[in-house]
């Protein structure tokens, strides 16, 4: 009998872990985390998802720069202004503010940074180009919960997308969708916290509660 979790207790606690070990991850880790991303849904199967391994501190380092601009300017602001989310108590949203702190100012020394783009060409990107990377994402998450490493999904660096593209070395044509920063975990990982279903699902019509047997 295998001791590893199955897919739904990894997808109830695929937590977002923002506090992250700077240990080095080995390779052959990081290589099943990115063949879980070549093996997502994607717009024709046209598989123009490109993925960046970053590992170069002195990229990481420029990058975090704007992400922590973004946060300063933008993110943080936010946070402070904003009400509990749904499934989320007054402590614990304060909690995930704490943790976003954290990230924001040791964002580039997580030991690896995935990043997740997509290679467009001359054409400005449609409104749905990010279903052919998000479910990247999502596996490559779930794949490093699997594995026991922590990440969490991040787009903060698009409040400043020329700048951090830039930074990453990003050819014409390229963007990048988001950043996965991958570590062991400081703390442990436990449920996601989300809302009820009927916060969220209708039948049939909008608004129309969902019915279930």
């Amino acid at each position: 009998m295998s001791d590893d979790p199955g897919l739904f207790e990894i997808m109830h606690t695929t937590r977002s872990m923002r506090r992250l070990k700077p240990d080095p991850v080995p390779d052959a880790l990081i290589h099943k985390i990115l063949e879980a991303g070549a093996c997502a849904a994607n717009g024709g199967n046209t598989q123009k998802w490109r993925f960046l391994v970053v590992k170069d501190p002195a990229i990481k380092k420029a990058v975090q720069v704007w992400y922590k601009k973004a946060f300063d300017e933008v993110v943080g602001p936010r946070y402070a202004a904003s009400a509990p989310p749904p499934g989320a108590t007054p402590e614990r949203y304060k909690r995930q503010h704490g943790a976003v702190e954290y990230l924001t100012e040791h964002y580039h020394e997580a030991p690896v940074w995935i990043v997740a783009c997509i290679d467009e060409g001359p054409n400005p990107p449609p409104r749905w180009a990010g279903a052919s990377i998000y479910p990247a994402v999502q596996n490559m998450l779930l794949a490093a919960r699997a594995l026991g490493l922590g990440s969490t999904l991040t787009t903060r660096h698009l409040l400043f997308e020329a700048e951090t593209d830039g930074a990453l070395g990003l050819p014409p044509g390229v963007r990048s969708y988001a950043i996965l920063p991958i570590g062991y975990p400081m703390g442990n990982f436990g449920p996601v916290g989300r809302g009820k279903l009927a916060d969220f699902v209708y039948q049939d019509r909008w608004g129309q509660p969902y019915i279930t047997e």
